[in-house]
């Protein structure tokens, strides 16, 4: 799936239509922001999360992402199932967003969807 690029609004919206879902909040000159845009990408390309939206969030253009960016740095991740948030943290490899994307993965409530 392509990445979403998104607002509050939207993720508040998104977070209910798809079972799961990553939000990826970024900053302008966020130097991890850039690093890891790849392999967000190529995850949300990557069959084995096909039933997970990904989505985009600038949070300076964001009130509710901006409030989360006061504690925390970007990039900041969010994991939500079935509208519920699961996870979220500052992550700062590859690694750990895969981590973070498996763990969704074995969220109970989700339905496989058709392909």
């Amino acid at each position: 799936m392509k990445i979403i690029d998104t607002n509050d609004e939207g993720l508040r919206t998104l977070i209910h239509d798809y079972p799961r879902v990553i939000a990826k909040f970024t900053s302008k000159d966020c130097a991890i922001c850039d690093l890891l845009a790849p392999p967000f990408e190529q995850f949300s390309l990557d069959e084995q999360f096909r039933n997970t939206a990904f989505l985009r969030l600038d949070a300076a253009e964001n009130p509710v992402a901006r409030k989360m960016m006061d504690t925390k740095v970007a990039p900041f991740f969010a994991s939500y199932c079935r509208g519920k948030l699961v996870e979220c943290d500052t992550l700062r490899e590859k690694d750990e967003v895969l981590e973070m994307l498996q763990n969704l993965q074995r969220c109970t409530d989700v339905a496989p969807q058709p392909a």
